[in-house]
């Protein structure tokens, strides 16, 4: 006896179509193991915190205020700062005004800019550390490994001080000196 030959297009576009089915229903098994619904909870308001007596009120791309100057501004800051994060900017700005005499204090940014024909850097106080970056850093030689921030830039530099760290006075003064001078050298230009 012969067998009867399988009609071809009928039952293998079913088969197909089979496949595709249980296919697709074994992704939405899937899916919904993997992603279970979740159950929303309403969010509480946030809670406003309570600004310091003397909190300085100038945002980023503020002019600064009639009657303020830029080192009263950086003062405030400080004062506002407190804790080791005050002392530390506090301690930074003293070493390098005496480091680059002729250097001005101005306030960019919202934050404290020192200059010297260009910048020589800027002082922002985060909750972890208090940084000082150098805008023109990568040029600057440190010898001392100061920076340790932002060093995979082409231009900019950091040093990022933590809370019980101290820096090397002569070496961040040997810093901000290399800065000042790598200004008067591309100033000249």
């Amino acid at each position: 006896m012969k067998a009867k030959a399988k009609p071809k297009g009928r039952p293998a576009i079913r088969k197909a179509k089979e496949k595709k089915a249980a296919a697709k229903g074994a992704r939405a098994k899937r899916s919904a193991i993997a992603k279970p619904a979740k159950a929303t909870k309403a969010k509480p308001a946030p809670k406003k915190a309570s600004a310091p007596a003397r909190a300085l009120h100038v945002k980023k791309g503020e002019k600064i205020p009639a009657g303020k100057t830029a080192s009263e501004l950086i003062d405030q800051r400080i004062g506002d700062a407190g804790g080791w994060r005050g002392e530390t900017l506090s301690r930074l700005r003293a070493l390098i005004l005496d480091a680059a005499p002729g250097t001005t204090e101005e306030w960019k940014w919202g934050v404290p800019v020192w200059s010297n024909n260009g910048i020589v850097c800027t002082g922002e106080v985060y909750t972890q550390v208090v940084k000082l970056t150098f805008m023109r850093g990568a040029a600057v030689p440190d010898p001392q490994r100061l920076f340790n921030s932002s060093l995979e830039g082409a231009t900019r530099r950091a040093i990022d001080i933590r809370e019980g760290e101290t820096i090397d006075a002569r070496a961040f003064q040997a810093l901000v000196k290399a800065a000042v001078a790598g200004n008067g050298a591309s100033s000249k230009k």
